[in-house]
C-alpha cells in the first residue's frame, strides 16, 4: 500500500476544512495525536508500521469537517458520526480500506454493534472496532489529546473517568491499550 505523505494529507485537510479555524482545530489535533503515537513508538518494542500509524493519526478525524454547517457551527449532536463520515470521505477519494478504517474505528475504545443499539447512536449497527495494532495505537493516542479550546493533554485517569460513564468494560478496554502501548509522557504534544 502506498502511504500518503504529510503534505498530501495536509492538502486533503485544506480541501475539506470549511474554515481556517476548523483546519487549525482538526488538523492541529491530528498532528498532536501523531506526536503522542510517535513518542510511544520511539520507546521501542511496538510491532507497528510507523508510517501507517502516522497516516492514520493525521487522517483519523477528517470526517469532522462534514459536521460543520454553512455558518461554521459544529454539529455536536451528531459528532459520533465523524468516524464513518471520514471513512466515506477517504473511500470516495480513492484511499484504501486500511486507511479508511482509522476513521471509522477510533471512537472511544471502539463502538460495537451492541453499543450502537443500546445507546441509540446514529450509526449503522455494525462493529466499529480497531483490529490491527496500528488501528489500536491511533485510537489509543487519540484519547490523550482533546480538541477543546484550548487544546490540552489528558491523563490516563481523566480519560478512564470519562469512558467509565459507558461501563466498566470500556475502562478495562482502555487499560488493555495502556498495557499494550504504555503511557505517553507529558512532553508528547502541545
Amino acid at each position: 500500500m502506498d502511504v500518503p505523505a504529510e503534505d498530501e494529507i495536509r492538502a486533503l485537510h485544506e480541501e475539506h476544512a470549511p474554515s481556517a479555524e476548523a483546519l487549525e482545530l482538526v488538523h492541529g489535533h491530528c498532528v498532536q495525536v501523531w506526536r503522542i503515537a510517535e513518542q510511544l513508538i520511539a520507546r521501542g518494542g511496538l510491532a507497528v508500521d510507523a508510517e501507517l500509524v502516522r497516516a492514520g493519526c493525521l487522517l483519523h478525524d477528517i470526517g469532522v469537517y462534514r459536521l460543520y454547517d454553512r455558518d461554521g457551527r459544529l454539529d455536536h449532536r451528531n459528532y459520533v458520526r465523524h468516524g464513518i463520515l471520514g471513512h466515506e470521505l477517504l473511500a470516495a477519494a480513492g484511499y484504501p480500506e486500511e486507511l479508511c478504517r482509522f476513521c471509522s474505528c477510533h471512537t472511544g475504545t471502539g463502538l460495537t454493534r451492541a453499543d450502537i443499539i443500546e445507546q441509540h447512536l446514529p450509526l449503522p449497527p455494525v462493529d466499529h472496532v480497531a483490529k490491527t495494532a496500528e488501528e489500536r495505537l491511533v485510537m489509543y493516542a487519540d484519547k490523550f489529546h482533546t480538541k477543546s479550546a484550548p487544546h490540552r493533554l489528558l491523563t490516563f485517569a481523566e480519560y478512564a473517568a470519562f469512558i467509565g460513564g459507558f461501563g466498566a468494560h470500556k475502562v478495562a478496554a482502555f487499560a488493555a491499550l495502556r498495557d499494550e502501548f504504555g503511557l505517553p509522557g507529558p512532553s508528547s504534544a502541545l
